[in-house]
C-alpha cells in the first residue's frame, strides 16, 4: 500500500560514478554498492514501486572515447555496455539481500538480461521488482539522463529522482563558489534558461513535456530517499512551476 506516500511509482537515476569507491574511485566497490541496494530495500518496504537507470562513467564514456581517438558512435555504443555491467551488479547486490530485481537492456543480450519491453517492465514493477534499466536508449548521442527521462515518461513514473553527491541543484559549483545559492524549487524553463547542468536539456525538455518533476538530493546522505519519497522537502524539486 502505498496510500500514505505522495509517489506510487518512481524512477532512481544514479551516475555510474555513484558506484565506485569515493576516496579511490574507479569500477565498482561491493560495500557502496550493498549500501544503495540496502536503501532500495526500504524503498520496497514502504510499498513504492521503484525503477533503476544507472549510468556507466565509471568504467567508459563516450565522449571520453571520443577525446581518445574512438569514434562516437563506437564509443557511445561501449559506454552503454558500461551501464549493462552496472546494472548487473547492482542486480547481484539487491538479490543478496533478498530483493527480487530484474535487468531490462535497450541493446538485445538475451543471454545476459531481458530485451527492454514496456509492457513486461510495468509487469515486473507491478508484482514488487526492481527494474534496472541498462544501455540508455540503445541510441548514441543520448545521455542516461535522457533514459531516465524516457523511462520515466514510459512507466508513468510519478517522479524522476536523482540521486547525487550533493543536497540539490546549485547556482554554480558548490565546492569552486563558496556563495552557491542552493535552489529548493525551480521550473524546467529556468533549469534550461540558466543551463544548470545536473540533467542535460533533452531530459528536462522530456520532463517537462510529460509533466514529471525531478527531485535532485545527496543519495548518499542515509535514508534520505526515505525522506524524498515520505514527500519531506528534501534535495531541489524542479517542476513546471518553481
Amino acid at each position: 500500500m502505498t496510500a500514505q506516500w505522495p509517489y506510487r511509482r518512481v524512477l532512481l537515476k544514479l551516475s555510474g560514478e555513484a558506484l565506485q569507491n569515493p576516496d579511490t574511485g574507479g569500477g565498482l566497490d561491493p560495500t557502496v554498492l550493498g549500501n544503495i541496494a540496502t536503501q532500495l530495500k526500504k524503498v520496497r518496504a514502504m510499498g513504492i514501486e521503484i525503477a533503476v537507470v544507472v549510468g556507466g562513467g565509471n568504467i567508459f564514456r563516450g565522449l571520453t572515447g571520443e577525446n581518445s581517438g574512438i569514434d562516437r558512435t563506437t564509443g557511445d555504443h561501449m559506454g552503454m555496455l558500461a551501464t549493462v555491467i552496472n546494472g548487473l551488479a547492482l542486480q547481484s547486490a539487491l538479490e543478496k539481500i533478498g530483493v527480487h530485481t530484474r535487468v531490462m537492456t535497450a541493446i538485445s543480450m538475451p543471454s545476459v538480461a531481458e530485451p527492454f519491453i514496456l509492457r513486461r517492465a510495468m509487469r515486473h514493477l507491478e508484482k514488487g521488482r526492481v527494474v534496472i534499466f541498462g544501455a540508455g536508449t540503445g541510441n548514441p548521442y543520448f545521455t542516461t539522463d535522457s533514459a531516465a527521462a524516457l523511462r520515466a515518461s514510459e512507466i508513468k513514473a510519478d517522479a524522476l529522482i536523482k540521486g547525487t553527491k550533493v543536497d540539490g541543484i546549485y547556482s554554480a559549483d558548490p565546492v569552486k563558489h563558496a556563495d552557491a545559492k542552493r535552489y529548493t524549487t525551480l521550473s524546467y524553463t529556468d533549469a534550461l534558461k540558466q543551463q544548470l547542468k545536473v540533467m542535460d536539456a533533452a531530459a528536462f525538455s522530456l520532463c517537462l513535456e510529460n509533466q514529471i518533476p525531478i527531485i535532485v538530493f545527496n543519495f548518499f546522505k542515509p535514508d534520505e530517499i526515505i525522506r524524498v519519497l515520505q514527500g519531506e522537502s528534501v534535495g531541489t524539486l524542479v517542476r513546471a512551476q518553481a
